[in-house]
């Protein structure tokens, strides 16, 4: 099962420095190990912003859920999921 995913992140003003660079880079290595195993195959940044969108490939809607609330940036995160069915003029 397929989902748009876009994510658009906040982190409080008064985060300090490092705890939002660890947050980042904890952040980094759970979507890029997610990447590797094929459950998240495309990631795009918004130009200009925090934001993203993201293609996640999953089972279930329980398992996108699960991936989402693991994410380490979820509790700052506005998130929209939108399931997504092949196209009847798509080649592939």
């Amino acid at each position: 099962m397929k989902y748009l995913v876009h994510m658009d992140v906040d982190l409080p003003a008064e985060m300090p420095a490092d705890q939002a660079a660890e947050l980042r880079a904890t952040e980094k290595a759970y979507s890029q190990e997610l990447q590797r195993a094929g459950k998240w195959p495309e990631i795009w940044r918004v130009v200009g912003g925090h934001a993203s969108y993201s293609v996640l490939d999953v089972d279930s809607h329980d398992e996108l859920h699960e991936i989402l609330q693991k994410l380490p940036l979820f509790p700052y995160a506005d998130i929209t999921v939108v399931p997504l069915a092949k196209h009847p003029s798509d080649v592939k």
